[in-house]
């Protein structure tokens, strides 16, 4: 499984595609999967990441998700925000119109 997070990265969250539709979705603290990053677990060091992505090997079984993978977040002012420029991307959709899809409602993404 693929990890898109810096060696020493403090939260980490883990994310994936939903195999019915391809949909971006996020592992939840309860087990179930989101669209928001809102609703993800967020693990705090190494031990917690990985046992958090190993949460997901049913989902891939099962063929709910596919390729999930660990990816660093920041909590900042009450929101969890992606680290990376890719995550954001990914969370957001495509970059083409900005004023359409669920980029248009995420708080802290740029118009």
């Amino acid at each position: 499984m693929a990890q898109h997070t810096r060696k020493g990265a403090q939260f980490q969250a883990v994310t994936a595609n939903r195999l019915s539709d391809g949909i971006v979705v996020y592992l939840t603290g309860e087990g179930g999967w989101s669209e928001s990053l809102q609703d993800a677990a967020i693990a705090e060091g190494k031990e917690a990441a990985e046992a958090l992505l190993a949460r997901t090997e049913p989902a891939v079984a099962d063929n709910t998700v596919v390729e999930p993978y660990l990816f660093e977040v920041a909590k900042e002012d009450g929101f969890v925000r992606a680290a990376s420029v890719r995550e954001v991307i990914r969370q957001a959709g495509p970059t083409v119109r900005l004023d359409l899809g669920k980029q248009a409602e995420l708080p802290g993404v740029h118009h």
